[in-house]
């Protein structure tokens, strides 16, 4: 964001009034927001957003226990959708074996 902060700065703005938006017209408990918080920053591979939203959902009255469930429900979410998406990519892998399908990622 900082390079967005310099260089886009009416973007970093917007930003900062959705972030608004979502405190003002929130639906849900802080607890909860956290919790969904600290899921999404998991599977987007963010450390500072895993550190903010693990402190922020403790300080909501989350436990490390209810964390910990947290990221197992991530991580089993996403070897379900990983393994998934796979087996659909390499439905054909008799046709791949033959060569008769290409990735055309590399000539």
């Amino acid at each position: 964001m900082r390079m967005l902060a310099e260089f886009f700065p009416e973007f970093s703005e917007m930003l900062d009034k959705m972030d608004t938006l979502y405190a003002d017209k929130r639906t849900i408990d802080e607890k909860t927001y956290q919790f969904i918080c600290f899921a999404l920053s998991i599977k987007a591979r963010s450390k500072p957003c895993v550190l903010k939203h693990f402190k922020g959902a403790l300080e909501a009255g989350g436990t490390v226990k209810e964390l910990s469930y947290i990221l197992a429900l991530v991580m089993r979410e996403a070897a379900g959708a990983d393994d998934c998406w796979t087996h659909d990519v390499l439905g054909d892998w008799k046709e791949i074996i033959k060569g008769n399908i290409s990735c055309d990622c590399q000539k």
